[in-house]
């Protein structure tokens, strides 16, 4: 599974400017850290309320990496 298609599509599914929404992959032997980049106008569209929806998209992506056997991270920017 393309965890990187997986954020992208996910992003785009709730921002109001989906042509700003991109991931850049950082990735050792042990972790990989998605970092998913909005429009400043959309940031709190993808964090939502207390976090709720950030953490959200950081649990279904771990979810869907489980079988990687490396630490996923996403950082939201």
């Amino acid at each position: 599974m393309d965890l990187q298609k997986l954020i992208v599509d996910i992003a785009k599914a709730i921002v109001d400017k989906p042509e700003y929404v991109n991931v850049t992959v950082n990735e050792d032997e042990t972790s990989v850290v998605y970092v998913l980049n909005v429009h400043q106008d959309d940031m709190g569209l993808v964090i939502g309320k207390h976090g709720k929806i950030a953490k959200s998209i950081r649990s279904v992506v771990k979810a869907a990496a489980f079988s990687t056997h490396k630490k996923v991270t996403v950082d939201i920017r």
